[in-house]
């Protein structure tokens, strides 16, 4: 009985090997998912053939190829659903000042498993046999580590990390995405080696830590960052909330405030959800700036929701994250409190427009995060508010089946304007927009001829 089921496809590309006189392993995450019962469609293989006979060997058999990453060895297959990489078994040695190997092949399995991130990654299974002689390669422990939930390395964590930072990132991403725990060892080099992040590039460090905040278990990724030092140099604005007493002078600090709202978040998501994970973890990040003691002994953290979106902004920039991502997590932290600033639930008609246009695409994403920024254990505060969001959700609806709330536009465009005031185009015309949008928001659709009064009663004094 074969420890796992080897894909077809996958014994496909074995036989062709082994008539070639060559060897094929199923190898690293292909093996540590299949043992899991994770699915996949790419599969990761190693083999001593060097790059171009691999070219030879798979000619006619896939349907695709491409050689992008030859000079490290690997060759890209597609055939059918299955996206294949070949890498040639590989004795690199690393330079330490960056991540980028001096590629050199070698001879051996054990060889190229050696220099792998961590010990569940470092399995392999022959396919270049018969079902029931294959062999399952496991020279460093991976199955026993994987059974126990355990993240180590081959080598020494010091050896392995000083080769490539990003390894760092890695376990705390597998934290998030397996659940698994790193070993003590490997805590102690990541704390004493954080600052070798800053070797990589941010764009790297930037798809690891999107990948961890969309796992499983972000909350746990997020905690073994700040402990081992390595979120100073990530997202440095996170460590610096455990300095910060929230303002209700509660034991808890923002720190953990700010993992418990995203925990809350996570709870709401129909699938994972970037942006809103991020405001989540985010959002208070302008309070200890802003903290300031009060008279009565107090603490406050006035406008900490502008201050927080312009550090949020300027922390993902630095990140290299797309634009739109920027601006939507941005936004989110720049609205987070907007809901508290309407007391208790008087909502007028205006504040609900204000509120449903200033949050645009956002809006759903803005209801979770706001119900998530409640972590008080005073149940009937809780309560409390969240009776309160349910009456704005509910006059969001009602206005919404009375007006476009999702798409408000002032009862005039900018044509009619001109029209009506016999002016070319120009500022006048933006600022007279600017002006019935304002009355559109505050008194709700207009008929045409109350719209055309409006205009010309501005217009009389200010132009």
């Amino acid at each position: 009985m074969e420890l796992l089921a080897i894909p077809a496809v996958a014994a496909e590309l074995g036989e062709r090997f082994r008539a070639a006189g060559h060897a094929l392993y199923l190898v690293g995450g292909s093996v540590r998912d299949a043992l899991l019962g994770r699915g996949q469609t790419d599969l990761d293989f190693t083999t001593d053939a060097r790059p171009e006979r691999i070219l030879e060997l798979v000619a006619g058999w896939a349907e695709a190829t491409w050689d992008t990453g030859i000079e490290f060895g690997t060759v890209g297959v597609r055939r059918g659903d299955d996206t294949l990489e070949i890498t040639t078994f590989r004795a690199d040695t690393y330079d330490r000042r960056s991540r980028n190997p001096v590629v050199r092949f070698g001879d051996t399995l054990e060889g190229d498993l050696v220099r792998r991130d961590f010990t569940v990654n470092a399995m392999a299974v022959e396919v270049h046999t018969a079902p029931g002689e294959r062999r399952f390669v496991d020279p460093y422990g991976g199955l026993a580590a994987l059974a126990a939930g355990t993240l180590d390395t081959p080598a020494t964590p010091e050896e392995s990390f000083a080769d490539d930072p990003l390894r760092m990132l890695r376990a705390a991403r597998f934290v998030s995405q397996l659940g698994f725990t790193p070993a003590p060892r490997v805590v102690d080099a990541m704390t004493a080696m954080s600052g070798e992040l800053t070797r990589i590039t941010r764009e790297r460090v930037q798809a690891e830590f999107s990948k961890l905040m969309l796992g499983a278990h972000p909350r746990r990724a997020i905690e073994l960052l700040v402990d081992t030092g390595l979120a100073e140099h990530l997202v440095p604005e996170v460590p610096a909330m455990r300095l910060a007493i929230d303002e209700h002078m509660q034991h808890k600090d923002v720190y953990t405030h700010s993992l418990v709202v995203m925990e809350q978040a996570i709870d709401l998501e129909a699938e994972p959800d970037l942006v809103l994970r991020l405001a989540a973890l985010l959002h208070d990040v302008g309070k200890p700036p802003t903290r300031r003691k009060e008279s009565d002994g107090r603490v406050s953290f006035h406008h900490h929701e502008v201050v927080g979106a312009k550090m949020v902004r300027k922390r993902l920039r630095e990140l290299r994250y797309p634009k739109h991502v920027v601006d939507e997590v941005a936004q989110l932290v720049y609205l987070h409190l907007r809901f508290h600033g309407y007391g208790k639930g008087e909502w007028t008609d205006s504040a609900v427009r204000r509120y449903v246009t200033d949050a645009g695409p956002l809006l759903d994403r803005l209801h979770k995060l706001v119900r998530s920024d409640c972590t008080t254990r005073n149940r009937r505060r809780a309560a409390a508010l969240q009776r309160s969001y349910d009456s704005l959700e509910e006059r969001i609806g009602e206005l919404r089946k009375q007006e476009e709330l999702d798409a408000i536009r002032p009862d005039l465009d900018g044509n009619a304007i001109m029209q009506i005031l016999d002016i070319p185009p120009g500022p006048q015309v933006g600022k007279a927009y600017k002006h019935l949008l304002s009355v559109r928001m505050e008194q709700g659709p207009l008929t045409h001829e109350q719209a055309e009064r409006e205009l010309r009663a501005w217009a009389a004094e200010n132009l």
